[in-house]
């Protein structure tokens, strides 16, 4: 009893690491508004590709990374998903950079509701009455929000469907989680190394030309990507899935409350009406997990 509590433990703390991180990130790449968006994510798949490289030789795990690389459908779906989360952390950096953390903040409130309509689409899943009703009111926040401003919230829509559908080609793929992430990276590292590299020969690069602060910031950039992940895979090993569940609204809350209370952002009486939507429909969703899973727990004492 005691060994199971302390690995609870642990993994509460693993979660608590992972998705604060996560929450807290916009400060890291708030660091970084004088350098383009498509340099910060250059470096990022870079630096990233180097310290899961290193963890992974530490871990005696290439085995595995060697067996995916030789597999032609995974290495193709990975080059899939490692071209969208690529294009959600582009469009993120891009956010950051614009004042827009808000935004993204919606956008990370939305995924959970945008995965259930894509195992909808894709997956042949059914949904249940609560999920139907929390998606309901996703759209009605989301359609509201572009009813009163005139123009679809772009940002939060970019980067809850990039994430969905890598999540939905991920789950789909039987690859680990690190060496998912280091072949994906792997596998953008030529186009975005390349591109580094031209950067560097015009003299139009950031990297070394500006700062000392500057340059680590960049290079801190893989462990920014890396450590989240590797500290979400520990929870995830050591509590159950539909507990870790409810940590994944703790990031988007706490970005949300960045760009309110420390950056300043504008949150209007239509973004709150927005938000008080999503907000009802996660409420909504998590209560039909829990319901859901109670049930299964149940049958299976029958």
């Amino acid at each position: 009893m005691n060994d199971a509590r302390a690995t609870w433990r642990a993994g509460v703390l693993f979660a608590l690491a992972a998705f604060l991180s996560w929450g807290f990130v916009p400060i890291y790449f708030k660091q970084l508004v004088q350098v383009p968006a498509p340099e910060v994510l250059a470096h990022r798949i870079v630096w990233s590709v180097l310290f899961l490289g290193v963890y992974i030789a530490l871990r005696k795990s290439f085995a595995d990374t060697r067996d995916t690389l030789r597999n032609r459908r995974l290495v193709a779906g990975l080059m899939l998903s490692g071209a969208l989360v690529a294009f959600n952390w582009l469009i993120f950096v891009w956010a950051v950079a614009h004042d827009r953390i808000l935004e993204t903040s919606l956008g990370y409130f939305i995924t959970p509701l945008l995965n259930v309509v894509l195992g909808l689409c894709f997956l042949g899943e059914r949904l249940r009455t609560l999920q139907w009703m929390a998606v309901g009111l996703a759209v009605f926040g989301t359609g509201y929000l572009t009813v009163a401003y005139g123009e679809l919230p772009w940002v939060a829509l970019l980067l809850g469907f990039s994430f969905g559908f890598y999540g939905l080609i991920r789950k789909q793929l039987p690859v680990k989680p690190v060496q998912g992430l280091f072949v994906e990276t792997l596998l953008m590292l030529p186009v975005a190394l390349g591109y580094l590299l031209w950067l560097a020969s015009s003299n139009l690069g950031a990297f070394v030309h500006t700062d000392r602060a500057t340059d680590w910031w960049l290079v801190g950039t893989g462990l920014v990507t890396a450590l989240p992940l590797l500290w979400f895979i520990n929870a995830a090993r050591r509590m159950p899935l539909s507990t870790l569940g409810f940590f994944q609204y703790l990031a988007p809350s706490m970005s949300f409350m960045l760009a309110v209370f420390v950056y300043h952002e504008p949150f209007t009486h239509t973004q709150a009406v927005a938000f008080a939507s999503i907000w009802l429909g996660l409420v909504l969703f998590s209560t039909d997990a829990v319901l859901w899973q109670r049930r299964r727990a149940e049958s299976s004492l029958v």
